[in-house]
């Protein structure tokens, strides 16, 4: 099994260490073959160990987010991290409340969006409905939320009705976003009890938000999911991703299929991933229709759309 990682520029010779000292310590401690070119570590070996390289490499990650450099000590610390996390990726999910089954990757491709939110900073995700985009997104920054790595959580969804106008909406501001946003508590519910979310919400620790709301803001310390990307228009989705603070994560996710903006507006979805590919940092991960894994028969029906 052979893992490849991207490496910013300023933090590589903090996390090889001089001559590569760190990297040799990886070696000998966890039985991996390392190799670095350019701004890419691949790691290859023992699935299992691998695995846990590249837990370990997170964990200086993490650390060097504090520090400018690494030493012995913290190397011998990311690896005690790691010795205790060889199920840390199925761990890493909290069980879902509704039916007390863990919340875990299914699909190969769901293990490359899971890796890939828990490697990058900020991950693109695209694919047809069923795929377990939201699902998963919201159970990994639960569970970022919940072990303290991040200080916030922020859903966001555009406010694009599906296909059909829906008029003027009562209510004040509130009661006019909640049922775009209601997607998103639901996954919410799966991982969370009403009355935890209830009190997180009240103290601004879990926020849902509509787009709009995003202008102007820096959210650091936070990982934010924006969901349904595929409505954005491009200035938009700029916009969201200037949000990103210090700390953070974004996750944006859509299925291009299902796009609901005007006639010939362009999905700031399909231009993020023709403008940012290539990034060191960003992450864009494709599902497909065999990684679906809601009811049988929505597999079914997207096949029988698609084919025909």
């Amino acid at each position: 099994m052979a893992v490849n990682i991207h490496i910013e520029p300023e933090e590589k010779v903090a996390l090889f260490g001089i001559a590569d000292r760190h990297l040799k310590t990886l070696r000998e401690a966890l039985g991996v073959h390392l190799m670095a070119r350019g701004d890419v570590l691949k790691v290859s070996g023992d699935p299992e160990a691998v695995e846990r390289c590249t837990t370990v490499i997170a964990a200086m990650r993490q650390m060097l987010r504090q520090r400018d450099t690494l030493d012995s000590e913290h190397i011998a610390a990311a690896i005690r991290m790691g010795a205790g996390q060889a199920q840390r990726h199925q761990d890493d999910l909290p069980d879902m409340n509704s039916s007390g089954h863990r919340a875990q990757p299914r699909t190969e491709g769901q293990k490359r969006y899971v890796e890939a939110i828990q490697t990058h900073d900020m991950v693109f995700c695209a694919g047809p409905a069923g795929t377990g985009k939201t699902f998963l997104a919201v159970a990994l920054a639960v569970s970022m939320l919940r072990r303290g790595e991040v200080r916030r959580l922020v859903l966001v969804r555009p406010a694009v009705e599906a296909g059909e106008k829906l008029g003027f909406l009562p209510g004040d501001i509130q009661a006019k976003v909640n049922p775009y946003l209601r997607p998103l508590l639901d996954a919410l519910h799966d991982m969370m009890p009403f009355d935890q979310i209830r009190r997180f919400m009240a103290n601004d620790i879990i926020e849902l938000a509509p787009l709009a709301y995003m202008r102007g803001r820096t959210l650091n310390h936070s990982i934010v999911l924006l969901d349904e990307a595929q409505n954005t228009t491009p200035a938009q989705m700029l916009m969201f991703l200037t949000r990103l603070g210090e700390g953070s994560k974004m996750i944006v996710n859509g299925d291009p299929t299902q796009v609901d903006l005007e006639p010939g507006q362009v999905s700031g979805l399909v231009d993020a991933r023709h403008k940012l590919t290539g990034i060191h940092g960003i992450a864009f991960v494709e599902l497909d229709k065999s990684d679906i894994v809601r009811h049988r028969l929505v597999q079914n029906v997207v096949h029988a759309y698609h084919d025909k």
